[in-house]
């Protein structure tokens, strides 16, 4: 036999061996970027993400987040806190069974493409106050909101009183917290209806505001009178 017939020969069977190797390595590559792809997923949820990633202002978020409800703790700011439940953000990271909700930062800023666009230009460029470091000469600031729900098209009370949240309307709200009486923080005064965030904060000590005129509104544990978290504010 020629070796002309004998290379003619093996050509054949060589081809057939890479023929049927090539599912398995296809096989393997997809289940590898499954893999990847998965806990790249997994960690985009975390707080820890968030801040490697695109907010490199977010350290001081990422450690007020991280602690545990009722204990002694600090705000994004670094101020003291007596009780770090009353932050919105520790008490809503903590499990259900803890009575939390097991939720991360896109449990409440919502990842939504127009949002994120946003959020980065305005955050690269220095104009966004929630992001904004000391390279801008800015102290940390905060969404309301009705700044987080114009994302997602919702309105008034419809961040935080939805199916997925807090499953009951204002009025369900007004009737269980009916023993502050007249001093009821849910019920509108003056003709106006406070927002949620008025009063709950996420990152720093949630703050009684009907105390800035009203000497006798009660202050839960950890939290602050309207004077207080002024006060707060200012030696951020």
């Amino acid at each position: 036999m020629s070796k002309q017939e004998a290379s003619g020969g093996m050509a054949p069977s060589k081809k057939r061996k890479t023929d049927r190797r090539w599912p398995i390595v296809a096989v393997v590559v997809a289940v590898v970027v499954a893999v990847a792809g998965g806990g790249f997923w997994v960690w985009h949820e975390q707080p820890s993400f968030c801040n490697a990633i695109c907010h490199t202002p977010m350290d001081p978020y990422v450690a007020a987040f991280d602690q545990q409800p009722g204990t002694a703790g600090v705000d994004k700011w670094g101020n003291e806190v007596s009780n770090t439940s009353s932050m919105l953000a520790v008490v809503h990271a903590a499990s259900k069974d803890e009575g939390g909700a097991d939720a991360n930062c896109l449990s409440c800023h919502k990842p939504t493409i127009a949002q994120q666009l946003t959020e980065v230009s305005e955050w690269s460029t220095g104009n966004m106050p929630l992001f904004a470091n000391e390279a801008y000469g800015l102290v940390l600031g905060e969404r309301d909101t009705e700044q987080l729900g114009e994302w997602l098209g919702q309105e008034g009370d419809a961040f935080c009183l939805n199916e997925a949240c807090h499953n009951i309307t204002r009025q369900d709200l007004v009737k269980k917290t009916a023993h502050y009486g007249e001093r009821n923080p849910h019920m509108a005064m003056h003709g106006q209806q406070r927002d949620c965030g008025d009063c709950h904060k996420a990152h720093r000590a949630s703050v009684n505001a009907c105390s800035q005129c009203h000497e006798d509104a009660p202050i839960p544990d950890g939290w602050l009178t309207y004077d207080q978290a002024q006060e707060t504010a200012q030696r951020a």
